[in-house]
């Protein structure tokens, strides 16, 4: 039977993030924690071994496979930050033009180092995808 990867485990997202080694990336790490908290106004979790997200939904694919994970989140990853908070929702590309410098997969936004985006411009962003996945996604 498939057992998921991506499920909520017992470590509190502040010990595993006092457990990155570098200094700047693990200050960077909580003040991103403290948006994300203070945007959706949930509790955080350790989503696997490196996700922390926030929020809970449940899926169910054609196949009839099923699950659920968090709406949206992040994860200090050694290359760049990794933000789980794109989508197809309306203004997300006019608000990546005012963003800075990042890099971006299809559901995910990569960054180096804070200071080289617009903070408020990132609070915008996730509050808007948050919104945006909680509504669609049969949220529990």
């Amino acid at each position: 039977m498939y057992e998921p990867k991506t499920k909520v485990t017992e470590v509190k997202p502040e010990d595993f993030l006092n457990a990155v080694e570098d200094e700047k990336k693990r200050k960077e790490a909580f003040e991103i924690l403290a948006m994300f908290k203070k945007i959706t106004g949930e509790k955080p979790k350790m989503w696997g071994p490196t996700m922390i997200g926030f929020g809970k939904y449940f899926y169910k694919y054609e196949t009839g496979h099923s699950g659920e994970c968090f709406i949206t989140g992040f994860s200090p990853r050694k290359q760049a930050m990794t933000l789980y908070v794109l989508g197809n929702f309306k203004g997300k590309d006019e608000l990546l033009s005012k963003l800075g410098k990042y890099k971006n997969g299809k559901s995910c936004l990569y960054i180096k180092k804070l200071d080289d985006i617009d903070r408020g411009v990132l609070k915008k962003l996730i509050e808007t995808a948050y919104k945006y996945w909680k509504s669609k996604s049969g949220a529990i």
